[in-house]
């Protein structure tokens, strides 16, 4: 049985840990892949006993789900897992945690026989600033990397939103979205991350950029870097 109503308990089973929470602690950030999840833009998973089920960190959990309730981030003061949060913190897509935690420590240098393959993720938004709820006039997902693969497979792997205006050209996938299709491109975006997950990729960073152009509009954008480490082929 879904949950209908916003104050009805919801029980998740992430990793081996069951949390019970309400729908709208779930559905507090739309744009997150809880709310995308919660909001039946993404399938959900259920386990045995009925629980939904996430195949994610089941402790750390502890201190996304009090985020959502609180939209405070309490750590104790001997937490040492701030990196492993942090990752599950872009995996859920809560942007305003990703914040919180700030910028990853710089990465030691990659050894002289490998070498770090880049894919950018990046999100435009252009909200109308009217409107109550807010209404998306388009949205643009562009994905940018020099590893043709990627490219390819997703090219392939995602035809079913070819609908929505898919160009490709030399580095880059881009997917065009609206009027109103703002949980579509929420839906696709969450795909995307764990498609480039999948394939290897990490999450560098993430960066949020708000800006108004117009009078009657903000522009939104959103920016992931991953990277792959990849052994150098001999001459």
């Amino acid at each position: 049985m879904e949950p209908s109503q916003m104050g009805e308990p919801v029980s998740l089973n992430v990793g081996g840990c069951v949390y019970s929470t309400s729908l709208s602690t779930l559905q507090r950030y739309p744009d997150s892949m809880l709310g995308a999840m919660f909001g039946g833009d993404l399938p959900t998973v259920r386990d045995s006993h009925g629980n939904y089920f996430i195949d994610r960190d089941g402790p750390l959990f502890r201190y996304i789900l009090n985020f959502l309730r609180t939209s405070e981030l309490t750590l104790p003061c001997d937490f040492k897992e701030t990196e492993l949060l942090r990752k599950e913190a872009d995996f859920y897509q809560i942007e305003p945690l990703i914040q919180c935690l700030g910028d990853p420590k710089p990465l030691l240098p990659y050894p002289t026989d490998t070498y770090e393959e880049v894919v950018e993720l990046s999100s435009t938004r252009k909200l109308s600033k009217y409107s109550n709820p807010v209404a998306v006039i388009i949205t643009q997902l562009t994905i940018t990397t020099k590893v043709q693969a990627v490219l390819e497979s997703i090219s392939s792997s995602f035809t079913k939103w070819n609908k929505h205006m898919m160009d490709t050209r030399e580095y880059q996938v881009s997917f065009t979205f609206g009027p109103c299709d703002h949980q579509q491109e929420v839906s696709l975006r969450v795909h995307l991350l764990d498609f480039i997950s999948k394939a290897g990729f990490t999450i560098r960073n993430t960066r949020v950029h708000h800006m108004s152009e117009r009078a009657n509009e903000n522009t939104v954008e959103h920016h992931w870097t991953f990277c792959r480490r990849t052994h150098k082929l001999n001459d």
